[in-house]
């Protein structure tokens, strides 16, 4: 593999989901990358064997989710993720990793990933979670979500004086959120439409200077806004 990291050929017509698939270790990458390609509705479009082939991969391509693992020689996970965000590109990042420390976790997530999963998970597990990352939705083992958040929330940098309050309807949806539900699943529970909830996280995000919604959440439980908004859910 070049230093790059590998385009893979896209195939013709219409894909739902692009994805480039980043890990150090080439049977464990193509066991992820066969699942993916088989499950349906999903393409990987690269592969990495390090952080700093992700980063090029990921800025190149753009794709819908970067799977990324931690441990990687050249740059690892958290470094890549910092430089993916830095440069702008919008692509949900799901961590998949042999750790769960719950601090490298937590570096991970304050520099932008969106999701993680253990690599024990089982196959359709992962598609599933490829599936809800694109669809907008957040993805954490449930065994992990409170320490996750209570480390975030913690530990996050204080409030910015520009953050200006949320309405109902915005800690609602962020409560919703706050569940792992996809913006297709808190549309269903609130009765509104998929692209209101897209605008209306778009707010939130604006509103408390965050850049994701890992980030938001920790922002909302540090400041108590569940709690303050008629209880926690």
């Amino acid at each position: 593999m070049g230093g790059s990291g590998s385009r893979l050929p896209e195939p013709p017509g219409p894909v739902s989901i692009r994805v480039v698939v980043a890990d150090d270790h080439p049977l464990f990458r193509k066991s992820v990358v066969d699942i993916l390609q088989k499950s349906g509705g999903i393409q990987v479009v690269g592969e990495a064997a390090n952080g700093q082939e992700a980063v090029d991969l990921t800025c190149g391509l753009e794709p819908d989710v970067l799977v990324l693992d931690l441990a990687m020689p050249v740059m690892d996970g958290t470094e890549a993720t910092a430089r993916i965000r830095l440069a702008g590109v919008a692509t949900h990042i799901l961590i998949l990793t042999a750790t769960e420390d719950v601090q490298s976790l937590f570096e991970v997530f304050r520099n932008g990933a969106q999701s993680c999963l253990i690599k024990t998970v089982h196959p359709d597990e992962l598609v599933s979670a490829i599936r809800t990352a694109a669809s907008g939705g957040t993805v954490i083992p449930s065994h992990l979500v409170s320490a996750i958040w209570s480390e975030m929330s913690q530990s996050s940098p204080p409030k910015a004086p520009e953050t200006r309050p949320l309405t109902v309807r915005e800690i609602e949806v962020l409560r919703q959120i706050r569940t792992g539900a996809s913006n297709r699943d808190i549309a269903e529970n609130l009765n509104i439409s998929e692209n209101a909830i897209r605008n209306c996280t778009h707010a939130i995000f604006s509103k408390l200077r965050v850049a994701n919604r890992a980030q938001a959440i920790a922002y909302a439980v540090r400041e108590g806004l569940f709690e303050k908004s008629g209880g926690d859910a």
